[in-house]
């Protein structure tokens, strides 16, 4: 009898061995965020005895000190113990969303932080949303006008975009679209859906501004190194419109590396949300952290600066991801 041999598709084949770089990308990423918010902790947890004078003393912020307090406050953050077995134990009710509870208004950290998260995410999706569609578009554009009057007003535009502060914009623009010409509210987060929408839009705009400015420069210098490609000029010579060659083949190899910069642009609205919503007046995370380093309220600012930190190095793992599974020389080439 002759044996019988099953071989497995290649088609199966294939798609598994397309899968096993993405996962193992995927854990040596997880391992390094691992190690990297061990770190991040460490330092925030370190803000405490960082700050100059007792620790007792920084907790106690503006506070009236007596024995009661003091004693209170040596128990509840274990201050009679040693350092890292206190970052043990904070390091522990962290990982259970527990850091404790505010000395100014006495309410857990997480309520707090809960309270204001909604608005915050509110106005760095629609910030980030602004700057991607415009970024993109005049990117496009300038590429496509490469070099006419186009091209040279959205590169000036650029310019004037990434040399402009965030809380510049933000004063500029509540000065003029909110006060001289009253097109949009001054201040406030709004009552909920559109009111939310119409409040957040001027604090969108001035967040996104240098954003834009950044993703309009990348896309833009990516286009054109895509259009001079050797396959460009052959569709070209194919006679394919230009629609077709703009979204079959130029753009679609363009926005790859858009990709990576979108991770950077996100992490960046983040962080230049502080301004904007002490600006603005929006009760949001950005506001929170300010009122609490000016009450020197640790715990506070612990809580949100950790939370911040998993969000950029999320966003930082989300962004190589999907870097990897649109590009698949990536793959190919770990493998």
């Amino acid at each position: 009898m002759s044996a019988v041999t099953v071989t497995e598709p290649v088609g199966e084949r294939r798609q598994l061995s397309d899968r096993w770089p993405i996962l193992l990308f995927i854990v040596r990423r997880l391992a390094a965020m691992v190690v990297m918010l061990a770190l991040v902790s460490f330092l925030v947890f370190s803000l405490v005895h960082l700050a100059p004078g007792n620790p007792v003393d920084a907790l106690l912020g503006q506070k009236p000190r007596t024995p009661e307090t003091v004693a209170a406050l040596t128990a509840q953050f274990h201050l009679d113990r040693p350092f890292l077995e206190q970052y043990a134990i904070w390091a522990s009710g962290a990982l259970r969303f527990d850091f404790g509870t505010a000395i100014q208004s006495g309410l857990p950290v997480m309520t707090q932080i809960a309270s204001r998260l909604p608005v915050s995410i509110a106005l760095g999706i629609f910030a980030f949303l602004l700057t991607m569609i415009v970024g993109v578009g005049l990117g496009i554009l300038a590429a496509m006008r490469r070099g006419r009057t186009a091209d040279r007003v959205t590169t000036a535009s650029v310019v004037v975009g990434l040399s402009t502060p965030t809380f510049v914009a933000a004063i500029l623009l509540l000065y003029v679209f909110a006060v001289l010409l009253s097109w949009f509210p001054a201040y406030g987060k709004g009552s909920g859906g559109l009111d939310t929408l119409w409040h957040l839009t001027l604090p969108a705009i001035a967040l996104a501004l240098g954003s834009c400015a950044y993703v309009v420069k990348h896309t833009r210098a990516a286009m054109i190194d895509v259009l001079d490609q050797d396959y460009i000029t052959f569709a070209r010579a194919r006679g394919l419109s230009r629609t077709r060659i703009l979204l079959t083949y130029s753009l679609r190899n363009a926005l790859i590396p858009v990709i990576t910069i979108g991770g950077v642009v996100l992490g960046g609205l983040i962080v230049g949300a502080v301004l904007v919503e002490v600006t603005f007046s929006i009760q949001g995370i950005g506001q929170l952290l300010v009122q609490s380093a000016g009450a020197k309220d640790l715990p506070v600012i612990q809580g949100v600066t950790m939370l911040i930190g998993v969000l950029i190095i999320s966003i930082n793992l989300c962004a190589d991801v999907i870097y990897m599974l649109v590009d698949p020389r990536l793959r190919l080439g770990r493998r």
